[in-house]
């Protein structure tokens, strides 16, 4: 159960958190990214881990990330879109890269579809001093996470399919979201619900917020602003204001 939330209060509203992406981030000057980052006022940094075997893709290994931690003092959130070989013998890196500027525990977040074992992965991450948390891709139910859900401190719902920025956001995943915040209200769990996938200020981050997501992974969705903070203060009060009954509607 959770011991890294701002939060004790289980169930609706709890505190948004705005996390980029850095995928769309100019890879060459990384450091001051994440700089600027921190002064925009985002929460938490998050960095999209692909191998080439889960997702189609590859980004970044842990020394780009621990490289980046000099720059800012802002937590570091490492998503791992890896195999099960992958994650499994890369663990201990990724956990280390993602600590915190005064060595607390940053969040490191494992497929369910990746890891056959995904219960034991989790205890490693807690043991290895990093904040466990389970990602969802969108064909993936909640039924495939119910019994790992006391060990975990964020449940990532992927609003797209992993792989590439820049997608068209699912708006049907928002049940799932709803499924998720209620068990969690049930069952008295200190559990972050994070959405991640076409997240932009507008209807997509006021729906799942409405439905229960606090968290909100944004990547073209923020760095399209002229300013980085402007994209930051801009997500956060569509959040806030749908937590506080002002919801948008979808576009017809």
């Amino acid at each position: 159960m959770s011991q890294t939330n701002n939060s004790d209060q289980p169930g609706v509203n709890r505190p948004v958190q705005i996390i980029p992406s850095v995928l769309p981030a100019d890879w060459a000057n990384m450091g001051a990214c994440v700089k600027n980052l921190e002064e925009a006022g985002v929460d938490r940094i998050q960095f999209d881990v692909m191998d080439g075997n889960f997702v189609p893709n590859l980004t970044f290994g842990p020394e780009m990330i621990s490289a980046c931690r000099k720059y800012c003092n802002v937590p570091f959130e490492t998503q791992l879109m890896v195999s099960q070989y992958n994650c499994e013998t890369m663990l201990d890196a990724y956990v280390k890269a993602s600590v915190g500027p005064k060595g607390e525990p940053g969040v490191v977040i494992a497929h369910v579809e990746a890891n056959v074992h995904l219960h034991r992965i989790l205890g490693r991450i807690r043991d290895l001093g990093g904040s466990p948390s389970v990602a969802l891709n969108p064909h993936t139910p909640f039924e495939m996470i119910k019994n790992i859900m006391d060990m975990v401190d964020h449940v990532l719902v992927m609003t797209v399919n992993p792989g590439f920025g820049g997608q068209a956001y699912i708006p049907t995943m928002l049940n799932k979201i709803r499924e998720i915040r209620q068990f969690i209200i049930e069952n008295n769990l200190n559990v972050d619900i994070e959405v991640d996938g076409g997240i932009k200020a507008n209807w997509t981050i006021s729906q799942c917020a409405a439905a229960g997501a606090n968290c909100f992974i944004a990547g073209s969705g923020m760095f399209a602003y002229p300013t980085l903070k402007e994209g930051c203060d801009e997500l956060r009060t569509v959040a806030n204001d749908a937590q506080n009954g002002k919801v948008l509607g979808e576009p017809s």
